[in-house]
């Protein structure tokens, strides 16, 4: 199988990003709409850089990864043909589903997560506030690609378009697409949804380019009152290392300094974020609960 040579999406993209940051930056400072703060805009950026150097050497391992199932365990081979493209860009964008709705419900993939969720404000320059450690350890939920059959060429390319789709997404400049559109993918209306701390939010729309997948499982909801960004509790620091490694000092000191077992020291690695052996609860449960009571009455 002759296998094209497919460019680096997301290192074309870097000259849109910054492009479409200064333009909303000036739309931003014209209507005084105070979407930018310079020190969480200059993070967001710093973090984005970060995870592109850092991925110059993950890359390594996850393609080497994809090409060790793809060359030993593939069940097919599929060609690239028009129908595989399309058939990885829904089957990708549903494990990346699984990876984002499990990045909010196990604190080992929150560790990570949590970077990108650490902004309160929304805007472009907020896709940017990417992981560091999470590019070495997210790539297990794509290993069924290369197993199924499709080349670790396709795999990495459909998610840098994933990626790149999920850019424009992240801005309060757009109000709603049309329904038809807004039915199907994932918008800005949807995904400010999933940036907000508001208690009928949390944990909602972790669609990637398709919002069907919240909408049949149960975790989508629609934007009706104004999101409020950030964490149910927020950090006070601007500083990319604090950004993004605090969640990760916080679990390993919950694990090695709590007065409990062996087993549920292990549990901090796989409960949700916020969770305490002591039968507390995690913070959203306790927020999205107190909400549901309201709402009843």
């Amino acid at each position: 199988m002759e296998v094209p040579e497919l460019p680096n999406f997301i290192y074309y993209a870097i000259p849109f990003f910054i492009l479409t940051i200064i333009i909303e930056i000036i739309a931003d400072t014209r209507e005084k709409a105070n979407a930018y703060d310079a020190k969480d805009a200059f993070t967001s950026i710093a973090m984005g850089l970060g995870n592109v150097l850092l991925g110059v050497f993950s890359k390594v391992m996850v393609i080497g990864a994809f090409f060790f199932v793809y060359e030993n365990f593939r069940l097919i081979t599929l060609p690239f043909a028009w129908w595989t493209w399309l058939l990885i860009l829904v089957i990708e964008d549903f494990i990346y589903y699984c990876f984002h709705r499990t990045s909010h419900e196990s604190r080992f993939f929150w560790a990570s997560h949590v970077t990108h969720h650490s902004s309160q404000k929304y805007n472009l320059s907020t896709a940017l506030r990417q992981t560091w450690p999470g590019t070495f350890i997210s790539f297990v939920f794509w290993l069924p690609l290369p197993l199924l059959g499709f080349h670790p060429v396709m795999i990495v390319a459909q998610m840098s378009i994933s990626l790149i789709y999920q850019y424009w997404i992240h801005t309060e400049f757009i109000d709603k697409m049309p329904r038809w559109f807004e039915a199907v993918f994932n918008t800005p209306s949807h995904h400010r949804v999933h940036h907000a701390t508001n208690p009928q939010y949390l944990d909602r729309n972790h669609a990637g380019i398709f919002i069907i997948w919240d909408r049949w499982l149960g975790t989508f909801i629609q934007e009706k009152e104004k999101p409020i960004y950030g964490l149910v509790k927020n950090i006070s620091s601007f500083n990319p290392l604090y950004v993004a490694f605090h969640e990760w000092i916080s679990m390993f000191k919950d694990v090695f300094t709590s007065k409990t077992s062996v087993i549920n020291r292990m549990k901090y690695f796989v409960k949700p974020p916020g969770w305490k052996h002591d039968g507390s609860g995690t913070i959203s449960d306790d927020i999205r609960d107190e909400w549901k009571r309201n709402s009843n009455e």
